[in-house]
């Protein structure tokens, strides 16, 4: 018996059908890891692109801007990052990410939280008209 053997994986806070990689409106998603208490995504912007104002009942997140230049909303906020910017979301705040350049934005993400679905994103504003609420397939 080895000692990776006796070692149980703790349980995602990510439900077990999120996907690995996802086409928005605004551009993609790629989940890199996940946890009992976290989950990290790389996170494109297309050039003109935004998410929408929206905030979460179960998590906090961290953005770090590795291209180009976002735009980021933190409630009443609003900021220009470049990369190496790091901005820190907290649980139930509202918050948004935009690309008002020409070239792509990319983020790291880090979510921590007691669950992670992609249905605890509540909308406020959306430029696509999706619903107020995520759902889950």
């Amino acid at each position: 018996m080895t000692v990776q053997s006796l070692i149980t994986p703790a349980p995602s806070a990510v439900p077990d059908d999120a996907p690995l990689y996802e086409e928005r409106p605004w551009g993609a998603f790629w989940s890199l890891d996940r946890g009992a208490a976290h989950h990290v995504k790389r996170i494109r912007v297309k050039p003109k692109g935004r998410l929408s104002l929206q905030h979460h009942h179960h998590r906090a997140e961290r953005w770090v801007v590795i291209e180009g230049t976002a735009t980021v909303t933190v409630d009443d906020a609003v900021m220009k990052v470049k990369p190496g910017g790091v901005v820190m979301i907290p649980q139930g705040a509202v918050h948004r990410l935009e690309n008002l350049t020409k070239s792509p934005v990319e983020i790291i993400e880090v979510q921590m939280g007691d669950y992670l679905g992609e249905d605890d994103i509540v909308r406020l504003d959306d430029a696509y008209n999706r619903p107020e609420r995520e759902t889950r397939a």
